[in-house]
């Protein structure tokens, strides 16, 4: 098996591979098996019945995690083309996901090798549970909500900040306000945090609260204004999820329409797009690509599908409405044309001139420089002027 089918199988796999959807379960449920021994065994009655299974359990569990990481980490290069096989190791293990995978296992060995920190290292068995978000790649529902969490970070994170100031600032005044009335609850000016916290968030403990008419007063305002700073997060996570949602509509809705234009291209060495993954290519909104054909397969372009040298991609495009239209010229090469046998590149044509394609033989050919023109080729150009001799055609 090489190195490249390897990290097909351990990424998130496309629909119609069934051997990497099968890891792909497998993972997710070795994930949940683990989590749910954790959590039963902190029953002192399940764990002393069962204690034994559940070691078991998460012996054979985190071993998975370690050959889990030991396989990521063997592929990581096709993970980061761009990237040489070392940096790209280096940058899987200090990422996020990496850093996860790589606690995921290590807390549950390092006890054998240093025995006098092993409650400390059991602590760290608690990162595993961030491995769950991996299970969010594996659906698109879940995808969406992380998407609109991207999406809306900048918005997200302004709010977050607006409230703790306004939590500072709340702190600062009731301190002001009720220390000398309640010296013993509002010691400091931190001390009125919790206050802030429970007032702002309009969740009202109730063991800490002003007794002065001032102090009753801002609290009032400030109950008022921690209804309106809450409701400013839900309110953008809500406008995402409307955007996220109308834009997937919206595609849904161009694939359905019957005069959806659809395009293939074949990507050569040349290309630029190889080596890259869908994500990367940054597509305009009105593009999509529906199918990639690699081989005898058909692969659907989720965003971490990497293109490679002879893949045929399956581009979608709105088409032209009726009123609108580009003009095009086409001419038909004779015996006594110029431009029968020589190169585009030798071609003396002025910079309001495109060739788009040529037609030879029945087949469409897009051109390069080093194309020859034959006789009885139908060029189809854009150009601002009128060439002699062509006709002048309309899409």
């Amino acid at each position: 098996m090489t190195r490249k089918r390897l990290y097909e199988i351990v990424e998130v796999g496309a629909s119609d591979d069934a051997v990497s959807r099968a890891y792909d379960f497998f993972s997710a449920a070795m994930l949940l098996l683990n989590i749910t021994v954790l959590f039963l065994s902190t029953f002192d009655a399940l764990s002393a019945s069962y204690g034994a299974i559940f070691s078991v359990i998460e012996a054979v569990t985190v071993f998975f995690f370690l050959v889990d990481f030991v396989l990521r980490l063997f592929c990581a290069d096709f993970l980061r083309p761009k990237l040489s096989p070392a940096k790209a190791r280096l940058t899987y293990v200090l990422s996020f996901t990496g850093l996860v995978d790589l606690f995921s296992f290590l807390p549950y060995y390092l006890p054998f090798f240093f025995p006098q920190g092993a409650v400390a290292f059991r602590l760290f068995r608690l990162i595993r549970i961030f491995r769950l978000f991996r299970i969010n790649a594996y659906y698109d529902a879940i995808n969406v909500i992380t998407g609109v969490l991207k999406a809306k970070r900048q918005q997200l994170i302004s709010s977050v900040f607006i409230i703790l100031v306004l939590m500072l600032a709340a702190s600062l005044c009731m301190y002001s306000l009720e220390h000398d009335a309640q010296p013993e609850v509002f010691k400091n000016a931190f001390s009125g945090i919790w206050w802030a916290v429970s007032t702002l968030l309009t969740v009202g403990y109730g063991d800490i609260y002003p007794v002065t008419a001032l102090g009753k007063f801002f609290s009032i305002v400030l109950t008022f204004l921690g209804v309106g700073l809450v409701a400013i997060p839900t309110g953008i996570i809500s406008a995402g999820f409307v955007e996220q949602y109308a834009a997937l509509k919206r595609k849904a809705e161009i694939i359905e329409e019957d005069d959806l234009n659809f395009i293939k291209i074949k990507l050569s060495a040349e290309d630029l797009w190889i080596g890259k993954t869908v994500k990367e290519l940054g597509l305009p909104g009105g593009i999509i690509i529906a199918a990639i054909r690699r081989g005898k397969d058909m692969i659907v372009p989720r965003g971490k599908v990497l293109l490679e040298q002879d893949d045929t991609l399956i581009l979608g495009a709105e088409p032209l409405s009726d009123d609108q239209h580009v003009d095009l010229q086409e001419i038909v090469l004779g015996p006594h044309s110029k431009w029968v046998g020589r190169r585009l590149k030798d071609l003396d044509l002025s910079r309001q001139t495109m060739i788009v394609t040529v037609k030879r033989n029945g087949r469409v050919l897009f051109p390069n420089g080093g194309m020859e023109f034959k006789e009885g080729d139908t060029v189809i150009l854009y150009s601002k002027t009128h060439i002699s001799g062509a006709d002048d055609i309309s899409v």
